[in-house]
């Protein structure tokens, strides 16, 4: 009797070393290499025993890359998990005790002093940049987002910058799209007096996380008056491994009496391109006419509630929203040379099946 209370024992000692959660696909289409949260309080719930300098993620013997995300706080908010599920799949998530393997940053994101106050952001796809207070009022200004050409999977913004030769191709890419006085690659203005009130350059930075799998930042806008409305603007930009496009979430303070019209925007170009304006699934995409040797890229912006008016003014395609609240939409790019996504249909595809996913996302199940 004593040799199997023992035993019995010694099984129940082994209960805290594992235990696991399901994520779920219930969609049409494959997550393939999706970064997928899990609050915190569920992995502790599986898992009491939970530490982040002893936890591994296993999918069956393969373990894989995960990020606390802690959102600019002290505490984990999120563990951020690397998986790829089939399309109605499911995936199960196993937590153990042990020092995690290494994860190779696959997001990135900065602030640039040495060049008038940039901020830029990057993962293992394409690369961002916006403008802060330091360029406001020279001559070479711009309001915009920015999109930077990459074919590597590397991470280059600090190679580039400390480089300074980013605007020709040395066989990584390069910086050739053109912002101006415009809205860029999808950024937001407000949209009063049938005009585009830009919002310029962004004052104020704080990153809240910064990779591996996940880069999220917040940058505030100086208040500005359009026709006796107060505007003020905080952005809070995410992007993970693998995407080609960033959450952004705009919070505005305001006066306007009612909600205050905005519009995200995508800048066109003289030469003819493709647009697509998918108004029900809240789609806006722009392959742009090629451009010389540097080839086409692709823009484009995701609405996840769909049902959006779009137009096309003032050399911009527009997505006509409203802040009656947070508003919250994707933004990004693709480049041809990059060899992922190679022609206007394909990216209109790319963004079909983003916009379906968020649609359908994945689930966690205990």
């Amino acid at each position: 009797m004593k040799k199997r209370f023992f035993f019995g024992l010694l099984l129940l000692g082994t209960v805290p070393a594992f235990s696991q959660v399901t994520v779920t696909n219930d969609s049409d289409l494959p997550f393939d290499q999706a970064v997928v949260e899990i609050p915190w309080a569920t992995v502790k719930k599986a898992f009491p025993a939970a530490d982040t300098a002893q936890l591994k993620v296993l999918a069956g013997k393969n373990e894989l890359p995960w990020q606390a995300e802690r959102k600019g706080t002290k505490d984990i908010q999120n563990l951020l998990v690397q998986v790829s599920v089939p399309a109605h799949g499911s995936l199960k998530l196993l937590f153990q005790k042990g020092k995690p393997a290494p994860v190779p940053a696959k997001t990135y994101c900065r602030y640039v002093p040495e060049r008038y106050d940039d901020f830029a952001w990057e993962n293992d796809r394409i690369a961002f940049r916006i403008y802060g207070a330091a360029l406001d009022k020279r001559s070479d200004n711009a309001y915009g987002s920015d999109i930077w050409a990459k074919r590597t999977s590397a991470l280059i913004l600090n190679k580039w910058y400390k480089q300074n030769d980013y605007h020709n191709d040395h066989g990584e890419g390069l910086d050739y799209y053109h912002v101006g006085l415009t809205l860029g690659g999808g950024d937001i203005g407000a949209f009063l007096g049938d005009s585009i009130r830009y919002i310029h350059n962004y004052q104020k930075w704080e990153v809240l996380d910064n990779g591996p799998l996940r880069s999220t930042f917040r940058v505030t806008y100086p208040t500005y008056v359009f026709q006796g409305i107060t505007v003020q603007t905080v952005k809070t930009y995410s992007l993970d491994a693998g995407s080609q496009l960033s959450r952004i979430l705009v919070e505005t303070t305001h006066t306007a009496p009612g909600a205050l019209p905005l519009v995200a925007g995508i800048t066109l170009r003289k030469e003819p391109g493709m647009i697509v304006e998918d108004e029900k699934n809240g789609i806006l995409a722009y392959w742009e006419p090629t451009h010389g040797k540097d080839g086409a890229i692709g823009v484009g912006c995701v609405f996840s509630g769909g049902n959006i008016k779009m137009s096309r003014r003032y050399e911009h395609a527009l997505a006509h929203l409203s802040a009656s609240g947070p508003v919250v939409y994707y933004s990004g790019g693709a480049w041809d040379k990059a060899g992922v996504i190679t022609s206007g249909l394909a990216w209109a595809h790319y963004l079909d099946a983003f916009a379906a996913r968020l649609r359908n996302p994945l689930k966690i199940n205990l």
